[in-house]
């Protein structure tokens, strides 16, 4: 049986007071890697971007005085002295009434300070016709004016994303020092579970919770080391976990944490190392047998077997761990005030969380409703739910027409 059932916020306080999870270390990885990664320094730019005054539009590099007063029927005439490419370093110099014909991004020619759009001009031979002014900038992007070497421009602790991985591109960047990404071994345990692509022995199951605790891993920042499927057997268990943490920043197992026979997980966490198993058991539901063990400084979350007591204790316990230990802030889940469409039932003495879809009635009022929950071990009640209602301890059942929060997915 379990020593003692902790209220969640118990349990969040003994984990935090036993481990306290922080980035592994650093390593330089290419910008076409970086995608998804945590900046483990600032980004300080080493350039002015753009690095040159370039023209916005296409039209005519002039002297911005040399237009004053153009309108379209007395047009300013200016003198045809060159052009200037996209990509190649301007050869000719604007002086006083001359004009140079500039594309779009093309580096503005020594002497001009304005570009005029080529629909406020007519050409005639070497002459350009001027049919409305501009001001001294117009039409120009001035060296530095988006970002200014010595800015940092990027923090230490940010995530790079398609915006953050461009701005280094834009830098010229082509590596860019990155957290670790803490590697999470992950062990399934039963002798009834069969790993997806086998045949299905009659009486077993296919592993679902590697596969879920793999990818939830992937999705706070980590890299999950799928150790297979272990029996319950105390020899193979042990071995299993051992080559885990020598393989691992953090373990996470699922079954074998409950009151059968066969749920050994937590006797032999505890002959591993120091401290040993610091939580056995939760007063939650779904999610009452998980176990957390700190092993020599590693932490070791033992899930239900049940898949979505598993998936769900994952995102309520492991996962502020795991982000925290590569580099990420702390995520706040999103949440939207709804009615319960239905009463709901917590379970007697324990935090319920009750997965719930959302649909609007015909007054656009936001309703709440239970998603059937099948059997523990149904995989759908999670896949199916837009997100949770969370019943606390003391609280009897939420009535119908009653106003809920909902964690969304």
């Amino acid at each position: 049986m379990f020593r003692k059932l902790l209220s969640l916020e118990e349990a969040r306080k003994i984990l935090k007071e036993s481990f306290s999870p922080k980035p592994i270390s650093a390593e330089r990885v290419s910008l076409s890697e970086a995608h998804d990664r945590v900046l483990a320094k600032d980004i300080v730019a080493p350039i002015d971007v753009p690095p040159f005054d370039r023209s916005t539009v296409d039209g005519y590099a002039v002297k911005a005085v040399d237009t004053f007063g153009a309108d379209e029927d007395r047009p300013v005439a200016l003198k045809f002295c060159g052009q200037v490419n996209v990509g190649e370093p301007p050869s000719v110099v604007v002086e006083n009434g001359m004009t140079a014909e500039i594309a779009t991004g093309a580096p503005l020619p020594k002497g001009a300070d304005a570009v005029v759009m080529v629909e406020y001009s007519i050409r005639r031979g070497d002459t350009i016709f001027i049919h409305r002014p501009v001001s001294k900038g117009e039409n120009v992007m001035e060296a530095g004016s988006d970002i200014h070497k010595g800015e940092t421009i990027l923090r230490r602790g940010q995530r790079l994303a398609s915006r953050e991985k461009g701005v280094l591109a834009a830098l010229g960047l082509k590596e860019v020092d990155v957290y670790k990404r803490p590697k999470v071994a992950v062990i399934s345990t039963g002798a009834e579970v069969v790993e997806p692509g086998k045949p299905l022995p009659p009486g077993k199951v296919y592993d679902i919770n590697a596969h879920t605790l793999s990818a939830a891993v992937l999705e706070c920042g980590g890299e999950p080391i799928n150790l297979g499927i272990i029996p319950d057997e105390r020899d193979q268990l042990e071995a299993a976990v051992k080559k885990a943490l020598n393989l691992a920043d953090a373990v996470i197992t699922s079954g074998g944490v409950s009151v059968g026979p066969k749920d050994i997980i937590p006797q032999v966490l505890d002959t591993l190392g120091k401290p040993g198993v610091i939580i056995s058991g939760i007063s939650v539901k779904p999610g009452k047998p998980t176990t957390i063990a700190v092993i020599n400084g590693k932490p070791v979350f033992s899930l239900p077997g049940h898949p979505t007591s598993s998936l769900l204790m994952f995102h309520m316990i492991v996962r502020p761990v795991i982000c925290k230990m590569a580099g990420r802030r702390e995520e706040v889940s999103p949440m939207v005030k709804a009615v319960a469409a239905t009463k709901m039932f917590p379970a007697r003495g324990r935090r319920t969380f009750v997965m719930v879809n959302l649909t609007y009635d015909k007054t656009g009022k936001l309703l709440a409703s239970p998603v059937p929950a099948g059997l523990s071990g149904a995989i759908t009640t999670l896949a199916k739910a837009m997100g949770f209602v969370e019943i606390e301890e003391k609280k009897q059942f939420v009535n119908e027409g009653e106003e809920v929060t909902v964690y969304l997915f």
